[in-house]
């Protein structure tokens, strides 16, 4: 869920000299005729207040709970105008699918936080080799610091406020940057964090994409980082300057296989779903489909099916998300433009033309598009939907492990036997099976990516876990019998190590 690469590819320049300022979470500061202080200057002040005052008093878990607790009640209080400030965002987004991708997510995972922070923060008491007894070894999980957080515009309240939510629960101090493809959704985001934490725990930067350089290369003591593989390269570059430990949720071309024709009107519904969603613009929508040699026609015909069924009426159903802006509205249109220059054949899954005002391009499938054609290169972030035929099931994965690996996988009308050989040989962010999308939502599992898509995960324990540092200890007995390895090493101790060697 992030950045569509083609138009936002080249934008960032780590390290570039920025010029225009950029508000905080409390204030707006611009410039004056004396001077002024550039982005990177005033973010790092930020950030040296925002460290100063969490070495002074790291929150405890009690706070950590109360604090989590105020953000569900005012995201509540929040939500209409979150969900209008999207959708001006967006140029249309319907209601359903802000709630059910932003808001409902970021509230489901401040609950499941809630209720289990306590036993997240307990010891984990690890066992000691016996000939250590009977001393002690524990881990006790410590907050990091402070955390960089740059999202994406896709998802703006759940790719921003789920990983600060995993965050603030590991007991640190959060610096927030959202896209500026977002800016009412911003504005509105920075008035319900200034209503929620003092700057000092959690402050909203806004700005361009060279504020956005500028803050990936402050010293933070971890950044997560969702957007566009290109760009994810560089956040990495700019973060090794200092050290800083990254975690960064990518992309890529996340396949759907259609192994047989068990359940098939169901699993092309499923595909369709998940492929329309947002108008396509989801990181782990299906990004092509394979299929059996002779399904390709069931499908365009199964697809449209589903589609109908989801949007009637589609040229005037307000359930149909628009596209961001301009820019990635003609970059679809160029793509399928390529297409049809390529000769490949098309089929719109409604008979009514893209609608430039507002910004809407009508679902596509495109059929069997030669593999280095733009739309099989690049992630495609929009309601396109390459469908290829294979010779078989072992094609299909081939076909996979010969690219970048993907963020996610789906499979349908697959055995278990299949199941399993996918499972072994693939290696992808997440799989989901026999449907799409919903495996992000279990917040029990983990979301991340592998090589191209990311590295490092969140969401639940493991979003507590990505951003605390698992301290290890080790207490020592008085009944200990280390003097045994210390020198001198005479031919008794030396006996006993021969001993404890064998």
């Amino acid at each position: 869920m992030h950045l569509a690469t083609a138009e936002t590819a080249g934008k960032i320049q780590i390290g570039s000299a920025i010029n225009k300022m950029v508000m905080s979470a409390s204030e707006s500061v611009t410039d004056s005729e004396t001077g002024h202080r550039s982005e990177a200057s005033m973010m790092q002040s930020q950030l040296d207040i925002c460290r100063s005052a969490w070495l002074a008093k790291p929150p405890s878990i009690t706070e950590r709970l109360t604090d989590l607790g105020k953000l569900q009640q005012q995201l509540g209080q929040y939500t209409d105008k979150l969900i209008s400030a999207i959708s001006e965002d967006f140029g249309h987004r319907p209601f359903a699918e802000s709630m059910l991708g932003d808001v409902l997510q970021v509230q489901s995972e401040i609950k499941y936080t809630k209720a289990h922070l306590k036993a997240w923060c307990k010891r984990q008491h690890q066992t000691v080799d016996w000939k250590y007894w009977p001393a002690q070894a524990w881990l006790q999980y410590q907050p990091l610091g402070v955390i960089g957080i740059v999202s994406p515009w896709n998802y703006p309240l759940t790719l921003t406020l789920m990983p600060m939510v995993s965050a603030l629960a590991a007991g640190n101090h959060v610096m927030l940057k959202p896209s500026e493809y977002t800016p009412a959704t911003n504005q509105v985001l920075k008035a319900l964090i200034a209503d929620v934490f003092p700057p000092e725990k959690v402050t909203v930067v806004t700005g361009a994409a060279a504020v956005s350089a500028a803050f990936s290369s402050l010293p933070f003591d971890h950044l997560l980082f969702t957007g566009s593989t290109q760009i994810g390269k560089k956040v990495m570059a700019a973060a090794a300057q200092n050290l800083t430990p990254v975690t960064l949720e990518l992309g890529g071309k996340s396949p759907a296989i259609v192994a047989s024709s068990k359940n098939f009107e169901r699993s092309v519904a499923s595909i369709v779903t998940g492929k329309l969603f947002n108008a396509g613009q989801t990181c782990i929508a299906p990004d092509y489909v394979l299929v059996p040699k002779g399904m390709l026609e069931p499908f365009v015909t199964a697809a449209k099916t589903a589609a109908g069924r989801a949007y009637p009426g589609f040229n005037t159903n307000d359930e149909y998300t628009s596209i961001i802006h301009q820019a990635h509205y003609q970059r679809l249109l160029d793509m399928l433009a390529e297409a049809v220059r390529r000769g490949v054949k098309f089929e719109p899954l409604f008979e009514v033309p893209h609608d430039a005002q507002r910004r809407r391009v009508t679902p596509t499938l495109v059929l069997n598009p030669a593999v280095e054609l733009g739309l099989m290169q690049e992630e495609i972030f929009g309601p396109i939907l390459p469908v290829l035929e294979v010779d078989d099931f072992s094609a299909a994965i081939k076909f996979i492990k010969n690219r970048a690996r993907p963020l996610s996988l789906y499979i349908f009308g697959a055995d278990r036997v299949q199941h399993e050989q996918l499972l072994n040989e693939v290696r992808v962010g997440g799989v989901c099976i026999n449907d799409t999308l919903l495996h992000m939502t279990q917040l029990q599992l983990p979301f991340g990516g592998v090589g191209d898509s990311g590295m490092g995960q969140y969401h639940g324990w493991y979003g507590f876990e990505r951003f605390s540092k698992a301290q290890p200890v080790y207490r020592q007995s008085r009944l200990s019998g280390s003097k045994m390895f210390r020198p001198p090493f005479g031919p008794w101790k030396r006996k006993v190590m021969r001993w404890l060697g064998g």
